[in-house]
This record gives C-alpha cells, sequence and structure tokens, in this order.
C-alpha cells in the first residue's frame, strides 16, 4: 500500500514510519525541517519537504505521490504553542484533506484527541458529546469534521501520551511542572497511551471503518492516583494534595478499538511509567 504520512517526523511519525516499512508498504513523509529528511530516508521513507500551510505546495505533494491513505499525525506543541497547534488543526487539516482528494485519496486516517468529552465520571465512548467549552473543541471539531468528508475518514482520539520525547518524558513540559510544584495530585481524570502504542493503532487503522475511534490504556485514572507512580519514575517527590480539589475531566474508554483488534502493549501507565 501506498502511504503518505504528513507529519512523519514528529514523536508518533517517529515511530509510525518504521512500523509501515516493516510492514511491506510503500511510504512517504512529509518534514517541514531539512535536517529531519535524513531520519525518513534511513527509516525506509522517501522524505517530502513542505509546510501544510502552504496549500499549493501540499497539492504538488500529493499529486506527485497520488497515495492510497494519506495519515495525519501533525502537531505543532514543541513549545506548547496551543494557538499555532489550533491553527494547524484547523487550517492544515482542510488543506490536506483537499489535497488528498484532489489526487483521489479516498481513506485518511488522523490525529485528534480523548480528553474534549463533556465532563463526567462514567467512561466516554466515542458516541459522546464532545464540550465545546473545552479550550481545544475549535481545533479538534474542525479537524474531525474536515476528516469526516473524506470518503473514508477514520478519527483517532488519542489520550495523554507518554514515552521518549513527550511531554510526561523526564525532561518534558510535565516533568518540570511537577518537579517545580506547578502541577498538583488532584481528582482530574487522564487517560494515557504509550506512543509506541499510539502508533501501532495508526497501523491497525489501516484496516478500519471509518468513524473515530478512542486509543487509551485500559486504566482511566485521577492525578491522585497516577502522580505518587509518575514522580517514582522520573525522580521526584510527590507533590501535596491541594485543598478543596474538585474532580475534572472523565474517564475515556478504549473498548471499541480493543473489539477492533487493537491491543495496547502497555495496557496501564502503571507498567508504562517505566519506559518514559
Amino acid at each position: 500500500m501506498k502511504i503518505f504520512v504528513a507529519g512523519a517526523a514528529g514523536v508518533i511519525g517517529r515511530r509510525l514510519v518504521p512500523l509501515l516499512v516493516a510492514a511491506g508498504h510503500d511510504v512517504a513523509g512529509t518534514t517541514r525541517r531539512a535536517e529531519r529528511a535524513q531520519f525518513l530516508r534511513e527509516a525506509g521513507a522517501r522524505p517530502v519537504l513542505v509546510d501544510v500551510m502552504d496549500a499549493e505546495a501540499l497539492h504538488r505533494a500529493l499529486e506527485a505521490e497520488r497515495p492510497d491513505v494519506v495519515i495525519h499525525q501533525l502537531t505543532d506543541l514543541a513549545e506548547e504553542n496551543f494557538a499555532a497547534n489550533n491553527r494547524l488543526r484547523i487550517e492544515g487539516t482542510r488543506n490536506l484533506v483537499e489535497a488528498a482528494k484532489a489526487a483521489g485519496v479516498e481513506k485518511m486516517i488522523a490525529q485528534s484527541i480523548a480528553w474534549v468529552y463533556v465532563a463526567g465520571q462514567t467512561p466516554a465512548v466515542e458516541s459522546d458529546p464532545l464540550d465545546p467549552k473545552a479550550p481545544p473543541y475549535p481545533g479538534v471539531a474542525a479537524l474531525e469534521e474536515a476528516v469526516g468528508g473524506m470518503p473514508h475518514g477514520v478519527v483517532l482520539r488519542y489520550g495523554a501520551f507518554y514515552g521518549p520525547g513527550t511531554w510526561y518524558a523526564p525532561d518534558g513540559a510535565i516533568a518540570m511542572r511537577v518537579r517545580s510544584g506547578d502541577l498538583k495530585p488532584t481528582p482530574a481524570w487522564t487517560s494515557f497511551v504509550h506512543i509506541d502504542d499510539a502508533a501501532a493503532a495508526a497501523v491497525d487503522a489501516l484496516e478500519w471503518e471509518a468513524g473515530a475511534v478512542n486509543i487509551v490504556d485500559d486504566e482511566p485514572a485521577q492525578a491522585t492516583e497516577w502522580m505518587p507512580v509518575y514522580c517514582e519514575a522520573i525522580g521526584v517527590p510527590v507533590p501535596s494534595l491541594p485543598r478543596h480539589a474538585a474532580a475534572t475531566g472523565r474517564p475515556i474508554s478504549n473498548a471499541k478499538a480493543r473489539a477492533l483488534g487493537w491491543k495496547p502493549k502497555f495496557a496501564s501507565w502503571r507498567t508504562g511509567f517505566s519506559h518514559l
């Protein structure tokens, strides 16, 4: 199968590309940075130097490749720039979808997020409504609507990424907040997924029907439960619990993904945090 990976040199892309190549697929991968092209060559993919915000250049790239599937793993969060990431989800996804359609592509698999469901205590499933008050909602809603306009659009609603190169890595943004005491063990819900399992889900999704799928591990947890395990993994004391903390967020169910055959290598952050 001929596959075009947008965001191929990102945190997930760097794990996804070798999996696709190992499975025998013909892979082209995009990056905005010329210095990352060598990684893609070494991984067995054709580098495509293009910025998805440049609609004309993206059309030319897709027209040249004419893939069977486009996998959208684009983010812009290296500097925790949420506004830039929302813009990428909205404008970048629109450009990618339009270019893919023009090149005759019918299937797209796209990275979305799982923590925008309306808050509650029962595990959220894919048919539950998203929360329009959540800060990333405009970008998420626009992305999912655009991908839903493909003849065959699969949306992967990922949980919080952890593992090497993520915010939860020992040198990542979350680790720094924990060390500084800015992040406290509140009753806020988090549903995690290790980046290797996230990449594997994108490969599995090549065989899935259109629609949204939650990609999270088996054990949603509140920060009061997961943070002590995380702190032990990165070697820092557990911050004190703030007073009068209220539960926020919602646990996420992975029942649909498991029914489709996805099986996370790290079924829980309890074991996965030792692989940061």
